[in-house]
């Protein structure tokens, strides 16, 4: 295991006072992916840092990266929490299990768990609402598609994934009545090879936008090789699309991460669910491409600055499920509670949901 120390331990005597200075709060980060330069895993480092340059000698941040989840990952949760750590943050949502087990040994301890559902007296959980900058993805990918076919690279089957699918689909139905969405699965979060073969065979299916729930440059890339769009993962991603890249829904964990640190110290802190969006800034919409029209680019505007002011939510009645069953009433916004156990297709998309 590789472990980094962000910040060296400071404790120096404070002679006028005649004083130790406090110790650093010691905060430790455990991620699924490499840091690298873009992707999840780098959107949470660059949290990280965030809180290392906020709170400067206060804090001691150490994380630990390309920790599979499982076995391995409890392994990883408990070093850090017989290291000393105060307050533990789990990035990945199969490291959920091993940190409820690992919270539930260290009582003293406060734990965050992001994207999970699993909550103690010092487990909290927490998300970004993705689906909202899904949802201004799929209003700008049925604007510029030619084919009406979009294609979504997911990874695993939960809540998380199946609604951002879904959240697409609904953006893009706002302005296109002839969307199709095809859906690969490929049971990764990061594999820069499988993602770009199932980007090639969306492709090869007719696909013309590519979106992708998966953390590698590598979809958005083959998009550029043939002439089709994609749409950046977490981190801006522009640099790797060139002309293909539409935009990126970025997660920016800076205020969360800077905000929750300071109520441990605080000892304001309390186990809650938290979902920050994009009027929280921890999703932001950028780079979008100067290749939509004024027309294309103002719609899109506006469906961010509606979701921004809360006067829109993506997940409004009334919605059907594939079989035509009624899911949300006319009128009714679906709460957390309810997104959070997502695991079925809003009508009209025509692929199969994993079992």
């Amino acid at each position: 295991m590789n472990l980094k120390p962000g910040l060296a331990l400071v404790a120096s005597l404070t002679l006028s006072a005649g004083v130790m200075a406090e110790d650093p709060m010691k905060v430790g980060f455990v991620y699924v992916g490499p840091i690298g330069d873009h992707g999840w895993s780098y959107q949470h480092d660059q949290g990280r840092l965030a809180v290392e340059q906020h709170f400067g000698d206060k804090v001691e941040t150490t994380y630990v990266e390309n920790v599979n989840e499982g076995a391995d990952a409890e392994r990883t949760i408990r070093r850090l929490a017989q290291a000393g750590n105060d307050v533990i943050f789990t990035t990945s949502f199969g490291f959920m299990n091993p940190t409820a087990r690992v919270a539930e040994q260290f009582p003293d301890i406060t734990f965050l768990h992001a994207t999970g559902y699993k909550r103690a007296e010092n487990l909290g959980t927490y998300l970004s609402v993705t689906y909202e900058g899904r949802y201004a993805t799929g209003v700008a990918a049925g604007m510029v598609t030619e084919t009406n076919t979009l294609g979504y690279i997911a990874s695993f089957p939960i809540p998380e994934v199946i609604r951002d699918i879904n959240a697409v689909y609904l953006g893009a139905k706002e302005v296109n009545p002839d969307i199709d969405l095809k859906v690969v699965w490929v049971n990764t979060w990061f594999d820069p090879a499988k993602e770009a073969d199932a980007a090639s065979a969306l492709m090869d299916q007719g696909v013309d936008v590519i979106v992708q729930h998966t953390d590698s440059p590598a979809p958005l890339m083959a998009a550029e090789k043939r002439g089709k769009w994609g749409v950046g993962q977490a981190s801006d991603m522009r640099k790797f699309g060139g002309d293909a890249h539409l935009l990126s829904v970025v997660n920016d964990w800076a205020p969360y991460y800077v905000n929750t640190v300071q109520s441990v110290m605080d000892g304001t802190w309390e186990s809650q669910d938290y979902w920050g969006g994009i009027s929280d800034d921890v999703i932001q919409i950028v780079g979008i491409s100067e290749r939509l029209s004024e027309e294309q680019r103002a719609k899109v505007d506006s469906v961010i600055d509606a979701i921004d002011s809360g006067e829109f939510h993506p997940f409004t009645g009334p919605l059907k499920d594939q079989t035509g069953t009624l899911r949300v009433p006319e009128g009714v916004r679906m709460t957390n509670d309810e997104l959070a156990s997502m695991n079925w297709y809003v009508e009209g998309i025509t692929a199969t949901l994993p079992q």
